[in-house]
């Protein structure tokens, strides 16, 4: 099965420029609708500079846990590394 999968891989890589070429004729066609050239911009921008990162769950949540983790990692009497300050 692996195999497989890498020549699929391997074959489709051969189209890629042929790909990243109808993405773009598609994004500066005059007639394409602005939902199509959204979604062609997308990709391309997907495969130049990746997936932006999307942050998990409520961001504001995220960084009350991120910050009291440092402050038990810093500061806990606990903690032997700790600085106690």
């Amino acid at each position: 099965m692996a195999k497989a999968l890498t020549e699929i891989r391997s074959l489709a890589r051969t189209y890629t420029r042929s790909a990243i070429r109808t993405l773009v004729t598609v994004m500066c066609h005059p007639k394409t609708s602005a939902a199509a050239k959204i979604a062609a911009a997308n990709s391309i921008l997907d495969r130049g500079w990746g997936k932006a990162t999307q942050p998990s769950g409520n961001g504001e949540d995220e960084l009350r846990k991120l910050i009291y983790r440092i402050e038990r990692t810093i500061v806990h009497p606990e903690n032997p590394d700790s600085q106690g300050i």
